[in-house]
Order: structure tokens, then sequence, then C-alpha cells
């Protein structure tokens, strides 16, 4: 069963052609990434399958249901989950409180976030947060974290959506190496534990490599190569456009 399948997608920006007839099937607790130069699509790809951006032409169609082009609430109540390349967390709530709104939100109970229902889903909270290593910090202030933290943040927030399928965008995006090794450890001990499909785009190609089992290239809004990382390090193509002349070791 494909959990993901995008048919001849298609955006265009004026004479720009962003995304340009790609199609992509993602399986179930699958990791999967995407590759590609800047201005090669990715994020434009990610806004479409998320409704961020309405296609020109193409579907999306997610755990069987075609949701081409439907409201981003709606793509992520059917199990969709996006943390974008920019942290986007409420810095001067609580580490808990963040968190928490994004459980209220899959609820439907954010009509009056604080106050009646200030007490709700504090188990699950409390959970997730021991999950991916912030409990510790529940009372801190979010805007108070160091960057990778805020990342792990991030990652707690969308794990509330309770989702079938995890979009990352540019993961590892301005972080050290030690905050690199981290956050993607616990990208992938979050996804094996929680069976979670991932489909993440990132620059950091030892990232890429060690974290993805399938890998679409992209250049020029199309689809260049698409295989293991075995097979992406071995294509020619994919050495000259993105990764450079020489083989990648």
């Amino acid at each position: 069963m494909v959990l993901l399948e995008v048919r001849g997608l298609a955006k265009r920006f004026g004479g720009l052609r962003a995304v340009d007839g790609v199609d992509l099937d993602v399986e179930p607790g699958e990791r999967r990434a995407i590759i590609g130069p800047n201005g090669a699509g990715k994020t434009t790809l990610f806004n479409l399958v998320t409704g961020y951006l309405k296609p020109d032409a193409g579907s999306v169609t997610f755990d069987g249901n075609d949701v081409t082009g439907k409201p981003t609430y709606a793509i992520a109540k059917a199990g969709i989950a996006r943390a974008f390349q920019i942290t986007s967390i409420f810095g001067g709530l609580s580490v808990f409180r963040n968190v928490q709104l994004g459980r209220l939100a899959q609820a439907g109970e954010t009509a009056r976030p604080f106050g009646v229902v200030e007490e709700r889903h504090t188990d699950a909270v409390a959970q997730i947060l021991d999950d991916c290593g912030l409990a510790a910090l529940a009372g801190e202030r979010a805007g108070n974290l160091s960057h990778g933290d805020q990342r792990a943040l991030e990652l707690a927030i969308s794990l509330a959506m309770e989702p079938k399928l995890l979009l990352l965008d540019e993961p590892t995006a301005g972080m050290a190496p030690e905050e690199t090794a981290r956050t993607m450890q616990l990208v992938r001990r979050i996804a094996d534990e929680r069976q979670l499909t991932v489909l993440f785009c990132e620059h950091d190609m030892e990232v890429v490599f060690g974290t993805a089992q399938r890998i679409l290239v992209m250049h020029l809004g199309k689809p260049l190569a698409e295989g293991t990382p075995d097979e992406v390090r071995a294509n020619p193509e994919v050495q000259k456009v993105y990764l450079g002349e020489e083989e990648v070791a």
C-alpha cells in the first residue's frame, strides 16, 4: 500500500516552472528524502502536498483519499504534519504549552485553548516531551531554548498532531555537527518507535545518506533520479548536477 501518492504535480510562478510534473510514492513506515540544489522545487513540492499552495496540475492522494488543493488544516487533520525550515514555535509560551496546543488543535479544542481545557491531554503531552528528550525543559520558555532544542520542540508539536506522515523541511539547518547528529538520531528513533513515515528535504548529504531509505533527486522542478542511497551515489547525472563531478564517498 502507498501512503502518499503524488501524480503529475505542477506549479508555475509566472514563467517559472517551480514543480514540473512530479510523481512520488511514499510507502508506510518509509524514510524518504528529497534532495536537489537551491531552486530545485523541494519546498514548493512540500507546500503543494500540505495545502499551502494549490497545484496547477496533478494530484495528491494520502491514505487513499484525494487531498489535492485542500486547506492546510484539513490535510493536517488527515494525518500529515510538517516542521518548517524556519522554526515555528510560540516563543513566549512554555515548552509544555507549545505541545499542548498542538494536541488541542488535533482534538478540535482550540476555541478557548486555556482555562477549562488547560489541564487537558497532560499525560499525552508529558509522554511526547519525554520521547523527544524535553521532559526536563517542560516549564522553560520556548524562546529561551537552544536552536537544537527548539527543533526538537517543533518535532514534539508535530507528534502532538498524531500524524501518519511527518514532513521535515531542512531539519538540521543552522545546526552544529553535534546538534545535527543528535537531531537526526531523535528523528530516526521516533520514526521507528511510533512507526511514522518520514519525508524530508535536506542539504547535508551525510544526514541524507545516513537516514533515508530511498531518495528522490530534483532539478529545475523535475525528478532527476530516484533510488536507494547507493543508487543515487552512483548515478552520473546526480554527481554532475548536484553532488559534484567527483564520486561521493
